[in-house]
């Protein structure tokens, strides 16, 4: 049986991770996992949502907002950090230093066998364009993964159109509306998108915002 993709996702830009309006949609996970450390006290826990200043934990973890922890993340990382909220069986953690969140993606990647490597949800806001028949649309990307993304703009197409999408420096092949709801539609790439195609791109996006 194949393994499911997890749904983490990596937050290029330098903010913290939450508030999240897309909880509900990834509740069942699968998460990448890691572990928090408390002292002499450690706890596995799965991280829903990361950026450089920040993650959002799901887990057992029995520690009160203000507690300083660790967080060991996959590509041995061990940031320092300080329990901000928790709520529902998950916690924030705020980092004392931004984390490099290229490293971690690259991590992620090198940790799947080299068949079957894909790149990870990554969620990075700029403009994108769709084609559908004679219609045009300007739209913003949300996140995108080696199989998808997510947009929002006003008059998507429906659910079940085929779409071009144009991305600045980025070559996206063609794909399905697979859902809509409100003014956000998630996509179903025709064919894969590389890792290697994304990587470069996600590096040039983060000079243009530097």
């Amino acid at each position: 049986m194949a393994e499911s993709t997890s749904v983490t996702t990596f937050v290029m830009e330098n903010r913290l991770p939450w508030p999240d309006e897309n909880a509900a949609a990834d509740a069942q996970g699968p998460f990448d996992a890691g572990m928090i450390h408390d002292g002499g006290m450690r706890w596995k826990c799965f991280f829903r949502r990361i950026s450089p200043l920040g993650v959002t934990v799901r887990g057992d973890v029995s520690i009160a907002p203000g507690e300083q922890v660790a967080v060991e993340l996959a590509n041995g990382q061990r940031p320092l950090g300080t329990i901000d909220w928790v709520k529902g069986g998950e916690a924030g953690v705020v980092f004392k230093q931004p984390i490099d969140m290229l490293a971690l993606i690259n991590r992620n990647l090198i940790s799947q066998p080299a068949e079957r490597r894909s790149m990870p949800r990554v969620e990075l806001r700029c403009r994108v364009h769709l084609k559908w028949g004679s219609s045009v649309a300007g739209a913003s990307l949300r996140n995108i993964s080696a199989r998808g993304l997510q947009i929002e703009g006003d008059e998507l197409p429906a659910r079940g159109t085929f779409v071009s999408v144009f991305v600045e420096g980025l070559n996206v092949p063609p794909g399905e509306v697979v859902w809509a709801k409100g003014n956000l539609a998630g996509i179903e790439l025709l064919d894969d998108l590389s890792w290697s195609s994304i990587i470069p791109w996600i590096r040039e996006s983060g000079r243009k915002v530097a």
